[in-house]
């Protein structure tokens, strides 16, 4: 059976190059990268040389990365590490469609006596910078808004965010998980004070990520310990994790342009295809403004469980929505908040694309989805009543 991947926004494969870049630290460069011998010494180098990587892909000083077991640790030690450490106010500012670490981190903090402002987004899944504005206050510790929804991909405003956050004085935070290696990040043109990333959205391992803090910026570490990573975040660099997650980087640097070129044209295609053959199909999110490999459809009348367990018969891997929620069979809240009904939610698949994927792929998909789509809803009570009702009109 023909296998395609397309659930990339959920976890990447591991690059070859990455896995070859990872092997010596696997083997004999296995030293302590804090022992002050020879072993601890050249995978100190790695660690080093690493968060040269990184800063530079995000116009950073290497002094500002510290490495991570991945996005959620890293969005937990932003959000917390400011809201813990602040010597006055007690207020955040974020939207209703963040990933759930920023979310029930800020739930979190909310029952320690935070307030939290929760900003509203557009039927694009976009917030409104003026209501931002209005939701300022003097109390105001931080903004943490997402630079692209891992859900539909669509992009928010994040440097006029980051202009509004700098005029007043505040932390801003992104979790930039799903826009880093996708989407051109600069810390100084986003005006951020910290970036969250992880290395198996990039290709790179699972448990190894990064958080960008801008100097200066005030905050208690998450995990509490050695002296390791500057004491923003204790406990032995995963020293091999760390060396793959800035051989991805590299690549990106490298390959990504087209990379992402060539994908968004697949996305394309992709959509082209599925709204010339099937009906009552809605894109959810901006048309132009979201990721290159990100596209989002309702498929009205059906669940998108029923799709996705379809699909994976013929072989094919797509999402509901978060993977991190994908055993749920509650409706998505992004696309909830974006004012979709419960029922056209639920009806919701994300395709999300990679580097490996091919226009046979895309055919492929679009020749077994109106199949798929027609089985479905030939048994579903909504699409009969819907189908007799416009037999009455």
């Amino acid at each position: 059976m023909k296998k395609i991947y397309l659930d990339h926004n959920a976890t990447t494969p591991v690059h070859p190059e990455v896995l070859d870049a990872m092997m010596p630290f696997y083997k004999d460069i296995f030293g302590n990268a804090s022992s002050i011998h020879g072993f601890g010494r050249e995978a100190r180098r790695a660690v080093e040389g690493a968060r040269e990587t990184v800063a530079a892909f995000i116009g950073s000083d290497p002094d500002e990365i510290i490495f991570t077991s991945g996005g959620t640790e890293s969005d937990n030690t932003a959000i917390r590490g400011v809201m813990e450490s602040a010597p006055r106010g007690n207020h955040i500012i974020t939207s209703v469609i963040e990933h759930h670490a920023v979310l029930k981190t800020c739930g979190y903090l909310e029952k320690k006596g935070c307030k939290v402002t929760y900003l509203p987004v557009d039927e694009f899944g976009i917030i409104s910078v003026d209501e931002l504005k209005k939701a300022i206050t003097d109390e105001t510790v931080l903004i943490t808004i997402m630079h692209a929804n891992n859900e539909t991909g669509a992009v928010q405003p994040v440097e006029d965010i980051g202009n509004v956050a700098r005029e007043h004085g505040i932390l801003f935070h992104s979790d930039a998980v799903q826009s880093f290696t996708k989407l051109p990040v600069n810390v100084d043109k986003m005006n951020a004070d910290m970036l969250s990333f992880s290395g198996h959205k990039i290709y790179a391992p699972k448990g190894a990520g990064a958080l960008y803090i801008r100097k200066g910026t005030k905050m208690s570490p998450l995990l509490i310990g050695g002296h390791h990573e500057k004491n923003r975040r204790a406990g032995t660099e995963n020293v091999a994790g760390i060396a793959g997650f800035a051989k991805a980087v590299e690549i990106a640097r490298r390959d990504g342009v087209e990379t992402n070129k060539r994908i968004a044209e697949l996305r394309d295609r992709l959509w082209t295809g599925l709204k010339d053959k099937i009906k009552d199909i809605k894109l959810n999110g901006h048309p132009e403004k979201r990721t290159p490999n990100t596209l989002n459809v309702s498929f009205k009348f059906v669940e998108g469980e029923s799709i996705i367990l379809n699909l994976d018969m013929e072989g094919v891997a797509v999402s509901s929505g978060s993977a991190c929620t994908s055993g749920s069979l509650s409706a998505s809240h992004v696309l909830l908040a974006m004012g979709l009904d419960h029922a056209t939610a639920q009806g919701s698949i994300r395709f999300s694309l990679g580097k490996d994927n091919t226009a046979g792929d895309i055919d492929f998909v679009i020749g077994i989805f109106p199949g798929i789509i027609n089985k479905l809803r030939a048994m579903s009570p909504l699409y009969v009543q819907h189908n007799g009702d416009d037999d009455e009109n």
